[in-house]
């Protein structure tokens, strides 16, 4: 087997090359949206190869975020679970309420059949897999409640299955087609056992952790609510503020950031449905949690990379 280039903006006029990559990425991905966080000009290549079912993909692009929204969603199509494992930059992955990380050495994996949002805030060179979701249920595992989770890298089957991934995609050129489809078996069955680890850390895992998923849970439930606070997760969790920011430590992220970021993920998924068109920014963000327009317009355009206006218009 051969390893194919099958997207790049090479050779296009620059002031076209982020409108054909949004566009690329809807056609390719089933309606997939694409934010450049405001940049008119993008740089992008895509390499694509099959390891019988598995497809994996070298990503090697400019800074842009990737939305998967709720009824973008299609009963047709098959589910897949996708693994994002960077030579460089960082993938953040957000899906169900959960929020996780990864850089050189380490790898995250969501679910294609639920919403979810890929951030990809500097150039990066991602290695992605896509594996139908029924191989890893066959195997006896259900995948919900490990979706949205960095699994490791540095130690244990979740390196083996890293070095796996990437000595598979570096010798699928030189594989006759049944070799890539035992090697794609591998592939599957090193997933498999990485997620079948983590499942079984969840039955011990530490009261930090559980801590985290429960205030992450109170926030996804109580986004719209501008009383959302430090203070009312604490009085709601029975513990206090130092406990709930304890909760958060060790994360890329403090619990007021993450909060903010979430409320600002609500303001763009519903700047992007047709049926809120005639509500104003100001009303949709309101109805979102935040209660002043000109500290939500400096926190959207921060990280956005545009002004709400200018995001809606695209």
């Amino acid at each position: 087997m051969s390893t194919a280039r099958v997207l790049s903006t090479d050779g296009i006029p620059q002031q076209d090359t982020a409108p054909a990559w949004r566009d690329w990425m809807a056609q390719l991905f089933n309606g997939l949206q694409t934010d450049l966080y405001g940049d008119t000009r993008f740089d992008g290549h895509l390499y694509v190869a099959s390891a019988g079912e598995v497809v994996l993909t070298r990503l090697d692009a400019g800074r842009h975020r990737v939305v998967r929204d709720s009824h973008r969603l299609r009963d047709s199509e098959e589910a897949y679970l996708k693994i994002v494992a960077p030579w460089s930059g960082t993938a953040q992955v957000h899906q169900n309420g959960q929020q996780a990380s990864a850089s050189n050495g380490s790898w995250v994996i969501y679910d294609t059949s639920h919403p979810y949002e890929v951030a990809n805030p500097q150039h990066t060179e991602h290695l992605i897999l896509m594996l139908p979701r029924r191989s890893i249920v066959q195997r006896g595992l259900n995948p919900e409640g490990l979706m949205g989770r960095n699994i490791g890298g540095s130690s244990g089957i979740a390196r083996i299955a890293l070095e796996t991934m990437r000595s598979t995609y570096q010798e699928l050129g030189t594989m006759s087609a049944p070799l890539a489809h035992r090697a794609g078996e591998l592939l599957v069955e090193m997933v498999h056992l990485s997620l079948q680890e983590l499942a079984g850390k969840g039955t011990a895992r530490t009261q930090r952790q559980a801590l985290h998923d429960r205030i992450c849970a109170y926030v996804a439930t109580h986004l719209r609510d501008p009383g959302l606070s430090v203070e009312a997760i604490a009085t709601a969790l029975n513990c206090s503020k130092r406990h709930v920011h304890n909760g958060f430590a060790g994360q890329d992220t403090s619990l007021g950031a993450f909060i903010q970021h979430s409320r600002l993920q609500l303001v763009m998924r519903e700047l992007r449905q047709p049926e809120l068109a005639q509500h104003t920014i100001t009303d949709i963000a309101m109805a979102c949690g935040f209660n002043n327009s000109a500290h939500f317009s400096r926190a959207f355009k921060a990280y956005a990379g545009m002004s709400p206006s200018e995001f809606r218009n695209r």
